[in-house]
């Protein structure tokens, strides 16, 4: 078993964190993640801003030196942002543009269209969106049409499932992360999004789960183990996200 974990974060108070919502997450630095996966064969991996990290690169640069070059980086940006900025970031293995709907600290969403568009044509980032599934009708005509779009968390509801499962018909990527922290049939969502697009599914364990109901733990991954046969599982587990950030 193999793993590319798709979505982890990095808390470094030698840098800027903002209180978000009421809420200052735990210190969480890369040491803190390498114990805690180390019994894991993380080979690779996404290293995610989180809300309370606004726009500050600083953190995510010394982290994503700190682990090396099979793991890159999901930032947030104004839209203001320069092109040689991107293009540095770029260089720096920074891989994807994150709008965090459901908590804020990202750029706003009415930027969608145009920031999405611009990063991808420039260097080749996709955007991943931190939504609940049920708002998604809303701005799905916009997705749909742009290159390449994730959503977070299994899109967070059940009530957002037949939505999220639209649109990855048509394309889009949906992390297998934070099942801590959704409001949903979890076995029912994996499979149903497997079975529409087998190459949508990326799993993450969201580390070190902030503001989540529970923490990451093994039977998160055990539960693909055993819904999936092994080619599937590897699938979900390393192949498709691996895909995703490095095309």
């Amino acid at each position: 078993m193999r793993i590319f974990d798709a979505h982890f974060h990095i808390i470094d108070y030698d840098f800027p964190i903002t209180e978000n919502q009421g809420y200052l997450p735990p210190s969480y630095v890369v040491k803190n993640y390498q114990d805690e996966t180390c019994d894991l064969n993380v080979i690779g991996g996404a290293i995610v801003s989180g809300s309370f990290q606004g726009f500050d690169q600083a953190y995510l640069l010394k982290a994503l030196t700190q682990m090396g070059p099979t793991f890159c980086g999901v930032t947030q940006l104004p839209f203001t942002v320069t092109d040689e900025e991107i293009i540095q970031l770029n260089k720096n293995g920074v891989k994807a543009l994150r709008f965090n709907i459901k908590r804020g600290g990202s750029e706003d969403l009415s930027k969608l269209d145009y920031f999405a568009r611009r990063i991808h044509d420039l260097v080749g980032w996709h955007s991943e969106l931190y939504i609940d599934a049920k708002q998604l009708p809303g701005i799905a005509p916009t997705i749909e049409k742009l290159p390449a779009i994730s959503i977070d968390h299994l899109g967070l509801s059940e009530e957002g499932l037949p939505h999220l499962l639209k649109l990855v018909d048509k394309g889009v990527h949906v992390k297998a992360t934070g099942f801590g922290r959704v409001e949903l049939n979890i076995e029912h969502a994996l499979k149903s999004i497997y079975d529409v697009n087998p190459d949508a599914l990326m799993f993450g364990t969201d580390l070190p789960s902030t503001r989540a109901k529970r923490h990451f733990e093994y039977g998160d991954i055990e539960l693909i183990q055993q819904l999936f046969d092994e080619k599937a599982t590897d699938k979900i587990l390393y192949e498709n996200a691996f895909k995703w950030y490095y095309k």
